[in-house]
């Protein structure tokens, strides 16, 4: 199975050229790696089942969202957490310049799952999601959003002769991305392994001058969304390869050496781990859900109805401030602090800051901790 070779430039450096892709050798896979393919498939399903009665299922995805975005960005040097992107979505804190990394990812998968309801999943969307994830984002130089590189890069080293991995040169990298393009467009496959391949091949033709892994990791769940396997984009494996980062870039370095089923094993058991959690997760929120609309219903009928409408808006944004409160559910500012203060009461909110007098800002922590185990 082999994906390419380095082959010395004419300027002396060594760079990586991919083979025709895919190899027919390439689709032919062992039967460990079909086994472990099948099981992640049942798991995504059954992932994929769970949000249908998950009640109120997009508010809960904006956590997810925030969660992957938060892991992506960090692999990448951000230094934000989640818990800062939620004060900045917030408006609570407009200074962490960090965070912004991890709202254009948001913006940029809200982008994508919109235009695949309209557009194929081709080389033009894939332009278009890099132009709204790195417009006006941070990067380490100039991105050239929604465009193709038209010059060389490599990654780590401090000069292109001692780099860790030279991708293909722009003519290579065109031709790369035809075959990839065309792959896409392939049925014969899993979804799964295709959608682990398509990454990983991104990633070897790295072809935006920046913001390459942040791309190509909203591929994957984008892939599944398109390919019907996800109905909702509820799958995000960026927190897993944070969690394992080295092992995520030799994995992908053991790709680039024509170790394939090295990194397909690696992807699979993240498909896998990552929606065994997620399952897991779904379930907490759907047990704090109950039990916060319990303590909720034993308001009296006019209080529990604003209530159970705030609970929900917590679900979508765990932040809040009588200020935010009042904006969000429509109130005079004394009738949001009264709501707000039932909250605290009754132990679903809690102070951020318990020595702030004045302009608390307030936590869902029940439902934050959930995402940030």
């Amino acid at each position: 199975m082999a994906i390419g070779k380095y082959i010395q430039q004419p300027t002396g450096f060594k760079a990586f050229i991919p083979n025709a892709f895919p190899e027919k050798e390439l689709l032919d896979f062992s039967a460990a790696i079909i086994t472990k393919a099948a099981q992640a498939e049942r798991l995504i399903g059954k992932l994929d089942g769970i949000t249908h009665v998950l009640p109120d299922a997009d508010f809960f995805l904006s956590m997810y969202k925030i969660k992957d975005a938060t892991s992506s960005a960090q692999i990448e040097g951000t230094r934000a957490t989640m818990m800062d992107a939620l004060e900045m979505r917030a408006g609570l804190n407009v200074k962490q310049t960090d965070a912004d990394d991890i709202l254009f990812y948001i913006k940029a998968l809200g982008y994508g799952t919109d235009r695949l309801k309209e557009f194929p999943f081709s080389l033009r969307f894939i332009k278009e999601l890099h132009r709204e994830l790195m417009t006006n984002a941070r990067s380490s130089h100039f991105a050239d959003p929604g465009e193709y590189r038209r010059s060389q890069n490599w990654i780590g080293g401090t000069t292109i002769q001692n780099a860790s991995f030279v991708p293909p040169p722009v003519e290579e990298m065109k031709t790369a991305l035809a075959d990839l393009e065309k792959f896409i467009h392939d049925t014969r496959l899993m979804p799964v392994l295709q959608a682990g391949l398509i990454h990983a091949q991104f990633e070897t033709i790295h072809p935006f001058l920046d913001g390459n892994g942040r791309t190509g990791r909203l591929l994957i769940t984008l892939f599944l969304f398109e390919r019907a396997v996800l109905e909702k984009p509820v799958l995000f494996l960026s927190s897993f390869f944070k969690q394992h980062q080295q092992l995520y870039y030799d994995k992908l370095n053991a790709y680039h050496n024509n170790k394939v089923e090295d990194w397909l094993h690696f992807f699979l058991d993240g498909v896998i781990d990552t929606a065994e959690k997620s399952i897991h997760t779904s379930k907490k929120i759907t047990d704090l859900r109950e039990t916060d609309m319990r303590k909720i219903q034993s308001l009296g009928k006019r209080e529990a109805t604003s209530g159970v409408a705030f609970l929900q808006q917590l679900f979508k944004d765990p932040l809040t401030s009588n200020t935010l409160a009042a904006k969000a559910m429509g109130f005079a500012r004394t009738g949001a602090t009264k709501l707000v203060e039932r909250f605290v009461e009754l132990d679903i909110l809690k102070p951020l800051d318990e020595t702030v007098k004045y302009g608390k800002t307030y936590a869902y922590k029940n439902y934050i901790d959930i995402f940030s185990e």
